[in-house]
């Protein structure tokens, strides 16, 4: 078993669609271990998007990330992240293939729905930086 973080951006948040992007990975077999809704705070973000907090768009991606809160989800399952990241579709919603959630639901390169983890060791670094481990379950 693997886990794996969701995060439900503002775009999924703001276009109430968070119910629809759930039941699509629930129904792919996979189950929350842990949910939540939070404010992204500037240290939180600047953390997070550390590969790039150089960069000159960064500040459009923290304004953007900030501007609504988040659900941040952990999803566990065979395979959890790969999963998750194929049924996304790529990072540019307007180059994901037809029936990917970012496809069906996203606008461009950041407003695309999710943020997931990219590889299982990201995945534990990601899961750790959102969650303790007394806020996730296994049943």
């Amino acid at each position: 078993m693997q886990r794996t973080l969701i995060l439900l951006k503002p775009d999924a948040v703001s276009q109430k669609i968070c119910g629809k992007v759930l039941s699509r990975f629930e129904e792919a077999g996979l189950k929350v271990c842990g949910m939540k809704m939070i404010h992204l705070k500037p240290e939180l973000l600047r953390e997070h998007y550390a590969h790039i907090a150089d960069k000159p768009f960064y500040p459009e991606v923290e304004e953007f990330m900030a501007s609504v809160p988040v659900i941040a989800m952990v999803m566990e399952g065979e395979e959890a992240v790969a999963k998750v990241r194929e049924m996304l579709g790529v990072t540019d919603s307007r180059k994901a293939a037809p029936g990917t959630i970012r496809a069906q639901f996203g606008k461009d390169q950041m407003v695309n729905v999710a943020h997931a983890s990219d590889s299982p060791e990201s995945a534990e670094k990601e899961v750790k930086r959102f969650f303790a481990e007394s806020e996730l379950f296994k049943y």
